[in-house]
């Protein structure tokens, strides 16, 4: 076990550049989605949030908030950041949770203008709180680490992996995530629900990800852009790991039976929905299991 310096620890705010703080900012954001995505597909958390009561949904809110504010004091930042830079993250991550949240239930229909206000907001505090907490981890915890030669040397070992090796790993990170969600109920009720703008987004999303975690979130193993990487190069990567993302999203559907008796645009819908998942895996878990 290392000491508590060891551990990979956030920059003192007052010290981060733009560019570092909005490679934070995707490391967060994936870290939310990593550990809040399970929960934003549950119907039971969606009904949690429709039922809960104001105060219940305050004490929730400030319980997070306490949470993020002891993380962060003894595990995310710098040991010498002051109290004020400890608070100012914590509501910075409470924020971006609740973003998270307010993006991804919106994209599944799950929130929506015609809805009450307290059915909105009781669903995004409910989903928003894990997330935040997931942020906070993300931004501290995934940080690639490319000091020393040792640290140097094991990055490029890993951007000279051949494309089957990273489409094999991707398959790995991929059905290990969406085999926790596929067989729920949830996916086909999403799917059925959902519009074609509303699938469009879910796939423009998950394209997104994808690109973000494995050139420009400084997630642990990605491979930095250089000066020499054009946006075909990196648009061809993150299509192939959408590809391999929904690839294995129809393999798992398929194996829960869940295209029996539905049409053809059910099962893509389908697909669709559970690439969000799978493209988490394809890109961050395969990172992760390259660590």
């Amino acid at each position: 076990m290392g000491s508590t310096a060891e551990r990979p620890r956030r920059a003192d705010p007052e010290e981060r550049t733009l560019g570092r703080a909005l490679q934070e900012y995707a490391r967060g954001v994936t870290g939310g989605l990593l550990f809040s995505l399970p929960l934003l597909y549950t119907m039971e958390v969606w009904w949690a949030g429709f039922i809960a009561r104001p105060l219940r949904l305050l004490v929730y809110l400030l319980a997070g908030f306490l949470l993020l504010f002891g993380y962060n004091r003894y595990a995310g930042l710098h040991e010498d950041a002051t109290w004020t830079d400890v608070a100012f993250e914590a509501v910075e991550e409470m924020g971006l949770g609740l973003l998270v949240s307010v993006c991804i239930l919106w994209l599944i229909g799950q929130i929506d203008s015609g809805m009450p206000v307290s059915e909105i907001l009781g669903k995004v505090v409910v989903e928003g709180v894990p997330a935040a907490i997931g942020v906070s981890v993300g931004a501290a915890q995934f940080g690639g680490d490319g000091k020393g030669s040792q640290g140097m040397k094991g990055r490029e070992d890993k951007e000279n992996l051949s494309l089957p090796a990273n489409v094999v790993l991707g398959l790995c990170g991929a059905v290990l995530f969406a085999s926790n969600v596929a067989p729920t109920e949830e996916i086909l009720q999403i799917a059925v629900e959902s519009t074609s703008w509303r699938l469009l987004g879910l796939a423009l999303l998950s394209l997104a990800l994808g690109g973000i975690i494995l050139f420009y979130s400084d997630f642990t193993g990605s491979r930095p852009l250089r000066s020499g990487d054009g946006l075909g190069m990196v648009l061809s990567l993150s299509v192939i790991s959408y590809a391999v993302a929904l690839a294995a999203s129809a393999f798992i559907l398929w194996f829960f039976g869940r295209f029996e008796g539905v049409s053809l645009a059910a099962g893509i819908a389908q697909t669709v929905t559970l690439g969000v998942v799978s493209s988490l895996g394809a890109s961050a878990g395969r990172l992760l299991l390259l660590s």
